[in-house]
């Protein structure tokens, strides 16, 4: 199995490690800093340089034998044991970060059970079992409260005999934790929210900074679609 080290750490954006199978469908590596999609976040993408030659990697997914980094059609790729060093698209994933860690935010103001979602890089978005009206101005307000009050952003694991111990962290509804490793990782944002999450996630509320409900879309009497944007 690939050794995650996003999971510690969301800020590291390259590192060094070893081809343990390659192909068309993805390059596997002993270690990587790449997110593997899931959770509703994308899969990184960005490079893997090796001495004379480099590949770009176009997605990151889970497949047989650990992590999959999908090299670009046609792109060369290095033999089993090659010593690479694996970068990512910084950019784009400190842009999903942000996403990732505002829609905890947003479900903290909205205390409703989430049904789905989905994180991109220009909006993001939760679908929240509810029926009430949302005034997005007024949740716009409230949750840029939470970004402007710095709250600290950190990562932990609790046994998964503990998290069965205590339903009321899971808050989705379409979507449970994954379990079989004995351990679950919580998000938790000081002050503000606990509950399970494998994503990436930044260290301070306030690096959200500026964000907006953009829209909000009744897709069925018991559900509503809300949509952010950040500046």
């Amino acid at each position: 199995m690939t050794e995650e080290l996003f999971r510690e750490d969301s800020y590291i954006r390259e590192c060094e490690a070893a081809v343990v199978a390659a192909g068309p469908d993805g390059i596997v590596l002993d270690r990587t800093v790449f997110y593997p999609m899931g959770g509703g976040q994308p899969g990184d993408t960005g490079a893997l340089h090796w001495e004379g030659g480099s590949t770009i990697i176009v997605d990151t997914r889970y497949g047989d034998g650990g992590i999959r980094h999908v090299p670009a059609a046609g792109a060369a790729l290095p033999a089993p044991g090659t010593a690479v060093r694996a970068a990512i698209d910084w950019a784009r994933r400190y842009r999903h970060m942000r996403m990732h860690t505002a829609l905890h935010l947003l479900g903290s103001v909205l205390r409703y059970g989430v049904t789905g979602g989905n994180i991109a890089a220009d909006r993001s978005r939760l679908d929240f079992d509810m029926e009430d009206t949302v005034d997005r101005e007024d949740v716009t307000r409230r949750v840029q409260a939470l970004v402007d009050e710095d709250h600290p952003v950190r990562c932990r694991w609790i046994t998964e005999a503990e998290l069965e111990a205590q339903p009321e962290l899971v808050r989705t509804l379409s979507v449970q934790p994954p379990k079989g490793s004995g351990r679950v990782r919580l998000l938790e944002i000081e002050d503000v929210d606990l509950q399970p999450c494998g994503g990436t996630h930044l260290r301070s509320t306030r690096e959200v900074g500026r964000m907006t409900v953009a829209k909000v879309e009744k897709k069925g009497r018991r559900n509503r679609r809300v949509y952010i944007e950040l500046d």
